[in-house]
Parts: structure tokens; sequence; C-alpha cells
């Protein structure tokens, strides 16, 4: 399970619950870069969701860094940015 929460300043936290190991994670995301990608389709929550499933299809949650801004993902995962628009 993904839980995404909103906080202070463009920051998210999320936390991952699988197998009753939770791992939790503070993201960093811009409006500019929110709306390159999705140009408003979805909420910025449904983004960080879907950018996490999409890190979960190639990694184990603890893999994962624990505090990154989400332009981070492309830089590891080229692909990143066509899967998220794919899904839009």
């Amino acid at each position: 399970m993904i839980q995404v929460k909103k906080e202070n300043g463009g920051k998210f936290r999320v936390v991952i619950e699988e197998k009753g190991f939770t791992t939790q994670h503070l993201v960093s995301l811009d409006d500019g870069y929110y709306e390159e990608l999705t140009q408003g389709k979805i909420s910025k929550e449904e983004l960080i969701r879907r950018s996490f499933t999409f890190l979960l299809e190639r990694e184990p949650k603890e893999s994962i860094l624990t505090r990154f801004d989400l332009k981070v993902i492309n830089h590891y995962f080229p692909d990143f940015e066509e899967k998220i628009r794919e899904t839009l």
C-alpha cells in the first residue's frame, strides 16, 4: 500500500507498507515539473503515487531513497517520464 500525504512547500510524505514492513520517504515536487509531466490531468498526490508504483516495479522499497526530488527518478530510470505520461 502506498500512502501520500502533502506537507509544506511542495513536499510529500510517502509511506509504503508491504508484508507488514514499512518505509517512509520525503519527496519534493515543484509546480513546473508537475505541469510538465501531467499538464494538470492528475493531482500531485496521484503523480507521486504513480511514481512510486513505477519505482516498486523496478526495485524493492528499501532501495528507494528516503529523501529526493521527483525529477531525480528520470536520472536512474530514463523511461520514467514516458511511462508516467502513458498512464494519463
